[in-house]
């Protein structure tokens, strides 16, 4: 089973963003998907910029994947798709449609935004070029049970793991609006929250995260738990989702769980000072998405 470190659902400064990447060249990832998923204003780092940290991993023994922009609204946004598509060196995360069919008959990973949900979607897929699909957040495991024993054979699957969970986009930036800012004159104030902005309830609790135009879950989906129910399953691929602080230490107690050296349950109780938020786990067993079986 290998780890993968999910693209940066962030806006972090451009020193912050190659700071954290040299920092994951050390750690025990095996996959990193790198690029712009959620805003195309954010413009810190461009195609280059992230071509550029994409070699420096590729030089440390990484597998790179550049991922495509989840919601694109723009002709500027297309061409940037087609950028990103096209760039000759690394494979391709298609998080639409119009990716799919950019890198049709290449290989490609299918994310989560594809929002497959049968065994049919999956064999297209992997008929156009898939080589690893990404199962939507808010599938579990039994759904994840049937899938997997009717996908196609080539097809490896990839389980998100860890991290502030992205329940939905919109046209609207929720992070400008806060500040009484229109989106398109945001100032981007989203680099101000580097793990988000909470939202609670108005009894004071943590309810949801806003992150621009993602609204996330404001508790982190941990699966460290689920290690050996996830390896039952052939479940190829754990994605971590990148956060600012205490990563490289979330990364390790992955990689110790998955290689044996400790259980998940004393490593869940490792993790409680490392995340930015109390976690769930309620999607995977097919309860609410914000409640949590286990710790």
């Amino acid at each position: 089973m290998k780890i993968a470190l999910g693209p940066l659902q962030y806006y972090w400064s451009r020193v912050a963003t190659m700071q954290f990447y040299e920092a994951m060249t050390d750690a025990p990832v095996d996959i990193v998907y790198l690029g712009e998923t959620v805003c195309s204003r954010r413009h810190e780092l461009r195609l280059p910029d992230w071509l550029e940290i994409a070699d420096m991993l590729a030089q440390a023994g990484k597998e790179v994947v550049l991922s495509t922009q989840v919601l694109l609204e723009s002709g500027k946004d297309i061409t940037t798709l087609r950028q990103v598509t096209g760039n000759g060196r690394y494979m391709v995360e298609a998080n639409d449609m119009g990716a799919v069919h950019c890198v049709e008959n290449t290989p490609f990973v299918a994310g989560p935004w594809l929002n497959v949900y049968n065994a049919p979607t999956l064999g297209m897929l992997a008929g156009l070029g898939a080589q690893r699909w990404v199962m939507p957040l808010e599938l579990g495991r039994d759904a994840l049970a049937q899938m997997q024993a009717d996908r196609p054979p080539q097809l490896q699957t990839e389980v998100f793991a860890y991290g502030r969970m992205p329940l939905a986009f919109s046209a609207r930036c929720f992070t400008a609006r806060n500040r009484n800012l229109p989106r398109d004159n945001c100032q981007y104030v989203c680099i101000d929250h580097p793990d988000g902005l909470m939202l609670n309830t108005r009894d004071g609790e943590p309810f949801l995260v806003l992150n621009g135009i993602s609204t996330q879950s404001a508790r982190v989906y941990n699966l460290i738990g689920e290690i050996d129910a996830l390896k039952a399953l052939k479940v190829d691929v754990l994605r971590l989702s990148p956060q600012s602080q205490h990563m490289t230490e979330i990364v390790k107690l992955f990689d110790d769980v998955i290689d044996g050296r400790q259980d998940g349950a004393q490593a869940l109780s490792q993790m409680h000072s490392l995340m930015p938020e109390a976690h769930c786990d309620g999607f995977w067993h097919g309860m609410a998405g914000l409640s949590r079986r286990a710790g």
